[in-house]
């Protein structure tokens, strides 16, 4: 065999050990691959994270969407972990991480990526590859235009730096908010925080919604339903409407240091669909670009792709 055939083979392994597919119950997990479970300090607040891998290997950074956590990335952890250092955060108000009430922490976008920031200091993460989905996007572009010598590479999934991608029929409420932060237009969009909204955005436009676990649901909603969440997710609603001024900061960043970006994007998103993957071809010089024929949440139903994709452009793109 040859070195790319080992490779390919150890990439097929390590995919398959991750999610589950054809592996013995019994199967001893590597200690590389198991995942911790941790939490630090950030300005009083407890930041839960998930970490695996060796810690002198290059770090891979997930920065989860709206409305999971780290959760979401429970599957894809241990598939990236022989070969990478990976660090997963739960945001302030998300997941295991502390939720104090709107009136003990300014829920906005710029304060989010602050968080993530000295959380990154903190553990003392120098260079990173960052994936970015949904709200990791502001976050993460936040921090990658900051401090551009830190980023290895990207990897978008589903999150947006361009007005192609939110001039949808989802989008209009949101931006009535932004307009107007009136309590009506408020309560019209508590609908977005219910059961119903939350099972929509796992199971739109997936092939088969057999494949969707409720396990995702079933973590994510009582997280929502806890008392004041719904008005630290309002604050948010609101404060991504600071997010598209920065898209000519965020493009700007891609013209002048070229990361490599890999694009992983499920096609029949209907809060992120694919007018918004294009663009980043405009500015991006080194970029492989993949749509996927899966929804939102595309790690829910196309991990094993995506998990190999990554593995093969961090491969190709950390050994240069």
């Amino acid at each position: 065999m040859n070195l790319f055939h080992n490779s390919v083979v150890a990439m097929t392994l390590t995919t398959i050990l991750a999610y589950g597919l054809s592996v013995r119950a019994d199967e001893p997990q590597s200690l590389t691959t198991q995942v911790l479970h941790r939490t630090v300090k950030i300005d009083d607040l407890d930041i839960f994270y998930r970490e695996a891998g060796p810690k002198d290997a290059p770090t891979v950074l997930l920065l989860h969407g709206f409305p999971t956590s780290s959760h979401m990335f429970r599957n894809l952890i241990p598939a990236l972990a022989d070969k990478y250092h990976v660090v997963a955060p739960d945001y302030p108000g998300f997941g295991n991480s502390s939720a104090p009430s709107v009136k003990d922490f300014d829920y906005t976008f710029d304060n989010l990526a602050s968080v993530i920031e000295k959380f990154t200091e903190k553990l003392g993460l120098k260079k990173y590859s960052i994936y970015l989905m949904d709200y990791g996007a502001p976050v993460g572009f936040r921090l990658a235009a900051k401090h551009p010598d830190r980023v290895q590479t990207l990897i978008v999934q589903n999150g947006n730096a361009y007005d192609e991608g939110i001039d949808n029929e989802f989008w209009k409420p949101v931006k009535a908010y932004w307009k107007d932060r009136s309590k009506e237009h408020g309560d019209a969009l508590r609908s977005l925080l219910t059961l119903d909204a939350t099972k929509w955005q796992y199971t739109t436009g997936v092939r088969n919604v057999e494949t969707i676990s409720p396990d995702t649901w079933g973590h994510v909603q009582p997280l929502l339903d806890r008392p004041g969440n719904q008005e630290i997710q309002l604050a948010l609603f609101f404060s991504y409407g600071s997010n598209p001024p920065l898209y000519p900061q965020w493009q700007e960043y891609f013209r002048k240091h070229q990361p490599p970006t890999l694009i992983v994007w499920g096609k029949n998103d209907q809060i992120f669909p694919a007018a918004g993957a294009f663009p980043y071809k405009r500015d991006l010089k080194n970029l492989e670009f993949h749509l996927l024929d899966t929804g939102h949440f595309a790690l829910e139903e196309d991990g094993a792709t995506i998990s190999t994709l990554i593995l093969e452009f961090l491969g190709k793109q950390l050994t240069k």
